[in-house]
């Protein structure tokens, strides 16, 4: 964020009322252009659980989580309450609380509304101004919504007061869910907007160092550009290639692609292999034995962002 006048333009997004009535404009202009939403989707079935991906805008996603016994829920991200509204009422979901990652409007456009209509509170750090917050949340805090348990952990970096909420599996008998708003995406990761490398860095390792089998469900539809990205930086990478091709046919019938799993991310993510000596070679970049390790791999990321933002400006 080095430029003045995106600098500007993303300090009045994120922090005036200005951002919210251009939020409120890309809704509306949203749901013209997809009536029923930018992807296909199908929910996440457990024993005892239910996951809903709710499209909206052109590539956000909301998550409706629902234990299917009780019938409570929570949502994660609801940029446009309309859409989740609708899944809530479908489904006959009793809303329990409003989970908030991060600021940003296609995050937390719906909050206050959803608020209103279910009478729920809403969580997410202090840090983030972030709207009708009723519940700040800290790192490592747990939160229990009857038979729904989440772990809260900060990952600052996109913002500096960006959360991620990680679903307890083991009480419906499957694996941790990690929704990670604009920290992790599929093969990808957020604009570093207002934190350094270094704390973006500091967050993806703890995102990385979760079991193999964490499922990950990100705030985008974002998959075939940062694919495409990796492809481009590592044309021999098997496990980029593979899929790569994976998702082409997915998106080629508008199907969602979430989720992925922690353990496939470390294979095909350049942003989770900064310590990868074959994308330092692809990057022209070596490590010396006289420079931090660690502040080396943020400088890695650093390059990986700062080229990701030249391929594909607008992710």
């Amino acid at each position: 964020m080095d430029k003045p006048l995106f600098r500007l333009a993303y300090i009045l997004y994120s922090n005036t009322k200005l951002g919210l009535c251009y939020h409120k404009r890309q809704v509306k202009n949203a749901r013209r252009q997809f009536q029923n939403g930018h992807s296909a989707i199908k929910p996440l079935i457990f024993n005892g659980l239910k996951i809903f991906p709710i499209p909206m805008l052109v590539d956000n996603y909301s998550y409706l989580v629902v234990a299917t016994e009780t019938g409570s829920g929570v949502v994660i991200d609801p940029s446009d309450p309309q859409a989740v509204q609708a899944c809530i009422e479908r489904e006959g979901v009793y809303l329990d609380g409003i989970l908030t990652t991060h600021k940003h409007w296609d995050h937390s456009g719906g909050n206050i509304t959803l608020k209103s209509l279910y009478k729920c509170r809403v969580y997410g750090t202090s840090m983030d101004n972030i709207p009708g917050l009723t519940s700040p949340v800290h790192d490592g805090e747990e939160l229990t919504f009857g038979q729904l348990r989440f772990r809260v952990a900060l990952t600052p970096g996109h913002t500096q007061g960006h959360a991620t909420y990680i679903l307890d599996g083991k009480s419906f008998g499957v694996s941790d869910c990690l929704f990670s708003g604009d920290l992790l995406f599929l093969a990808g990761c957020g604009q570093i907007f207002e934190g350094t490398a270094d704390a973006m860095l500091a967050s993806l390792d703890y995102m990385s160092g979760l079991a193999d089998d964490t499922l990950l469900l990100p705030g985008h539809e974002y998959a075939l550009e940062n694919l495409m990205f990796a492809a481009d930086l590592e044309p021999k990478n098997e496990a980029v290639l593979l899929k790569l091709d994976w998702v082409n046919e997915q998106r080629g019938s508008r199907l969602c692609t979430s989720p992925s799993a922690i353990g496939e991310e470390r294979t095909y993510n350049p942003f989770l292999r900064t310590g990868s000596e074959a994308l330092h070679t692809a990057l022209g970049l070596q490590w010396k034995a006289t420079d931090p390790w660690e502040k080396f791999r943020a400088q890695i990321l650093q390059e990986l962002r700062q080229r990701k933002n030249a391929f594909c400006r607008h992710i």
